[in-house]
């Protein structure tokens, strides 16, 4: 029986990577901030399907709650063999309407906890010959799209660079960029989706069948979807500015809708 971590695991792309790796036969450990909603999620899985799930109620917008979470990761005797680093969210506004401290915190979430949880899960795995390490990116880490367009993009490069670091070590690194998927992603962030067309929508459980299917072939890029697929290799070949006006505007309506 092996382990997996997930973090931001109560809803959205998170708890459906609970759900798919609970069905699998893994024991979970739950990361978020809000404890009733873990218990919940940690009561229905294990009894949906036998396996021992442990929360651990953590901000990854703090120092404190990252290290929570790094010292379960390094914990030799309850070893975690696959983390998804899934814990994200977007801040409601364009630059300059957006405070700094949110800002900052989600460079904190975004890019700080993912390169202290990745480099505290490490070093077990390489010691033990096998492991997994999802980050989630976004198809946004391709094209101009803000604070957190970039902190993605820092995510697909920090995640490809350890991949090519680490290679025959028996530890697997991905970058996940799913484009736009059905979760509380965009309500939260008080963002209208009316500007979305219907088939430019995926659903949490394909983005995590993908993932799993390309970890499980070594691809340390995984871009769930064939319109996404092309996009992303449009978004590279065109100039920086090519995309600009379609990134800038996409789902972006801070209305309710």
């Amino acid at each position: 029986m092996t382990t997996a971590l997930i973090t931001g695991a109560t809803a959205g792309i998170g708890a459906a990577f609970a759900n798919r790796l609970a069905r699998d036969g893994r024991d979970l450990v739950l990361v978020a901030r809000d404890t009733a909603r873990l218990q919940q999620a940690a009561d229905e899985l294990g009894s949906r399907y036998g396996v021992q799930v442990e929360i651990l109620a953590a901000d990854l917008s703090t120092d404190t709650g990252i290290g929570a979470v790094e010292d379960r990761l390094r914990d030799d005797t309850r070893p975690v063999d696959l983390l998804i680093n899934n814990a994200g969210f977007a801040n409601r506004g364009a630059y300059l309407d957006v405070p700094v401290q949110d800002e900052l915190d989600m460079l904190k979430v975004h890019i700080e906890a993912v390169l202290r949880t990745t480099t505290a899960a490490v070093p077990g795995m390489r010691e033990r010959g096998f492991g997994g390490i999802v980050n989630l990116a976004s198809v946004a880490a391709f094209v101009p799209r803000g604070t957190y367009g970039a902190t993605k993009a820092w995510v697909v490069n920090f995640t490809l660079g350890i991949a090519r670091d680490l290679a025959g070590s028996g530890v697997r690194l991905q970058a996940l960029c799913p484009g736009f998927t059905r979760t509380e992603f965009h309500e939260r962030a008080g963002m209208g989706t009316s500007s979305i067309p219907s088939w430019g929508w995926l659903t949490a459980d394909r983005v995590v069948d993908d993932s799993l299917r390309d970890l499980a072939r070594n691809r340390p890029l995984c871009v769930p979807g064939k319109r996404y697929k092309a996009a992303v290799t449009a978004a590279r070949l065109l100039p920086v500015g090519g995309l600009g006006k379609l990134s800038t505007t996409a789902g972006r309506d801070y209305r309710k809708g």
